[in-house]
């Protein structure tokens, strides 16, 4: 049957798919995302987008949704307990996990989880945990989750506001002339019929801006730090694409006869890694002022044998 839920202080700020998502465990996002779009849920007895953010008293009408049993893989103990040994650093607001290339920060079809729904199993006990940004499934590094609304409220406001300083550590084709580089690209996000997502630099697209830094130059190649300004997907990868210095080991958007010359070196993973973050102001927590996480052990060892 049809139900009414008030939403309360603990909810605000909430995309309203996501919200029907918690409530509506075992319906397929597909159905939940139909129902939105076809006027089935309303908020306040009106339509509604799946990108509404909840209001303090908001009335959310809630369609009886038929359950679909789903495939579930279950991770693996080792898998779990890899994410329970990334956890590097943890306080009552903020749990950090040091994100292993290769695992995604969501779990899908076919995945036995993500790292939210990976460190949920770990950390039964938290009532509240959700990611307050991501980064790609090939990229490794610093990965921020909240352990309280309010935690991810003042983040979110944070990236809107541009307040957060991100840095990335990877290594591109060529050698790096001059120094300080910035581009500003705009990118267009494609969803492919195989629901591969491709991203390209288009006039038609959302404006895009990434500061690079050269640290270290090798024969044939860069060392480069990062620092995206703004947060579209695979922004780094396909900005340093469209200069001419695509990253080592990108499957996508790298160059195959350069990946080959590192796969020689024993580089199996995309050289992207998320190195800190940062806020400028208004800190809730002043221990996680300029946190770093290490460079992966796999590309730490690329860079020896460069060097």
């Amino acid at each position: 049957m049809v139900k009414t839920v008030s939403i309360d202080a603990e909810q605000v700020g909430q995309r309203i798919d996501n919200f029907l998502f918690k409530s509506l465990k075992g319906v397929p996002k597909s159905r939940i995302y139909r129902a939105i779009r076809g006027g089935e849920v309303r908020v306040n007895r009106k339509r509604t987008k799946p990108d509404y953010r909840l209001q303090l008293n908001d009335q959310i009408r809630i369609p009886p949704l038929a359950e679909e049993k789903i495939k579930v893989v279950k991770p693996r103990g080792e898998v779990i307990q890899a994410i329970r040994d990334k956890i590097v650093y943890e306080d009552d607001e903020l749990i950090v996990i040091d994100k292993p290339a290769g695992l995604p920060v969501h779990g899908g079809t076919g995945i036995g989880g993500g790292v939210i729904e990976l460190l949920r199993l770990v950390r039964p006990e938290l009532r509240f945990l959700e990611l307050i940004h991501r980064i790609d499934r090939e990229t490794s590094g610093c990965l921020l989750i909240a352990k309280k609304r309010k935690t991810l409220l003042f983040w979110h406001q944070q990236l809107k506001n541009r307040k957060i300083y991100k840095q990335y550590i990877t290594l591109v084709k060529g050698e790096w002339l001059g120094g300080f580089r910035r581009v500003e690209a705009p990118l267009i996000k494609n969803i492919l019929s195989s629901g591969e997502r491709l991203v390209k630099v288009s006039d038609d697209g959302k404006p895009a801006t990434t500061i690079f830094r050269p640290l270290q130059k090798f024969k044939e190649m860069t060392l480069i730090e990062a620092r995206p300004l703004t947060g579209r997907t695979h922004q780094i990868r396909v900005h340093l694409q469209h200069i001419g210095h695509p990253i080592a080991a990108d499957q996508k958007y790298g160059d195959t006869d350069f990946n080959q010359q590192v796969r020689k070196l024993g580089l199996k993973r995309l050289f992207l890694h998320a190195y800190s973050m940062s806020y400028s102001e208004d800190q809730p927590s002043d221990k996680v002022f300029g946190l770093c996480v290490s460079l992966a052990p796999e590309l730490k060892k690329l860079l020896e044998s460069l060097n």
